[in-house]
């Protein structure tokens, strides 16, 4: 495997990144909350990208992986601006963007800021504006007492230790919700969600589709498959999915 190389953001971030070279329009995989470039469905997107000479691009958030920072300093504008940075800094010509999770959101961030810059967007489980609709207003008063006042709480999770929730990353999130405004999307837009998924309820992918100002939107419900979306099917419709949209 190549070795990890880096990038130093404009705001002096270093940004853990794996590039693979080949032809456009490239692809860019955009992770989830708490996740790295070394999931299985970064992985398998870069294997299938070398089989097709495709140019390809994983990272890590500034808080995540490899990538320098503290989780619990970071919010949703750090890693869209991490993302941005990567994505004019790393690649040229139009992108795929392949967003799971979290990483929907910031693909619909994006989108508002460099559009020019994208040919497609495929949303696996998508979650845009999670940290005001899911993760506020969630929230007991308790909770949200105690988020103001200390400054942060602990949310269970089911992969692994407790999300760490700050005051800033629930603040910073209300200034970039994509569902309250206008969302041009003038591209091909595919978003891929399971009925399984236990962490973004489908009626996400339904109201994320219905708010998406495109001409070429759809979206794939798919029986059984969870929030991690990596079973051999699900990454085989992936990266069909990409195939459809950019060939």
């Amino acid at each position: 495997m190549d070795e990890t190389r880096f990038l130093e953001t404009p705001e002096g971030r270093r940004i853990a990144y794996h590039r693979t070279e080949g032809r456009g329009p490239g692809v860019v995989f955009l992770g989830g909350f708490m996740s790295d470039m070394e999931g299985t469905k970064a992985l398998a997107l870069e294997d299938w990208a070398r089989r097709r000479g495709r140019a390809f691009l994983r990272f890590d958030y500034s808080g995540h992986g490899q990538s320098s920072g503290t989780f619990t300093d970071g919010c949703i504008g750090d890693w869209a601006a991490d993302a941005r940075a990567a994505i004019e800094a790393l690649t040229t010509g139009p992108q795929v963007l392949v967003g799971s999770s979290m990483g929907g959101w910031i693909s619909a961030i994006l989108s508002r800021e460099i559009g020019d810059r994208i040919a497609g967007f495929v949303g696996i489980a998508a979650a845009p504006d999670f940290t005001e609709d899911s993760m506020w207003q969630g929230f007991s008063a308790e909770e949200r007492a105690r988020l103001m006042d200390e400054g942060q709480v602990l949310l269970p999770s089911d992969y692994g230790e407790p999300y760490p929730i700050t005051r800033r990353l629930i603040e910073d999130g209300r200034a970039h919700l994509v569902l309250r405004t206008p969302l041009p999307m003038p591209f091909p837009v595919r978003l891929l969600q399971g009925s399984a998924d236990r962490d973004v309820d489908r009626s996400v992918a339904l109201a994320l589709f219905d708010h998406i100002d495109g001409d070429d939107v759809r979206l794939t419900l798919v029986k059984g498959a969870d929030h991690r979306f990596s079973s051999p099917a699900c990454l085989a419709l992936i990266t069909r999915t990409i195939e459809e949209i950019a060939p």
